[in-house]
């Protein structure tokens, strides 16, 4: 890419913040508030995906004997599942700045 296109994606990703923190001081959506919800929507689609691996697991486990934990299996199937959505999220509302 030439120094020229590198300027003009600079310039239009600086103009997109800027119009974007412009309206959000006339909406009076605080950066905080925005902050804070972020972390909620991370840490709730990281928690819900283990918790459910989790209940699965002690089901299976209750309703299967074997070698290996369900229990566990799962847990880290939910979580690893969760820290892509999440990751996935983040990279998605970072895009949208």
């Amino acid at each position: 890419m030439s120094a020229a296109g590198r300027d003009d994606e600079l310039l239009e990703t600086v103009a997109r913040k800027q119009a974007r923190k412009v309206r959000a001081r006339r909406e009076r959506r605080p950066e905080l508030l925005r902050g804070l919800g972020a972390t909620g929507i991370v840490g709730w689609s990281i928690a819900i995906p283990t918790l459910l691996g989790i209940a699965v697991g002690v089901w299976l486990d209750g309703r299967y004997e074997g070698e290996y934990s369900w229990t566990l299996t799962l847990m880290a199937v939910g979580l690893v599942l969760g820290c892509v959505t999440a990751w996935y999220w983040v990279k998605q509302e970072a895009e949208r700045d």
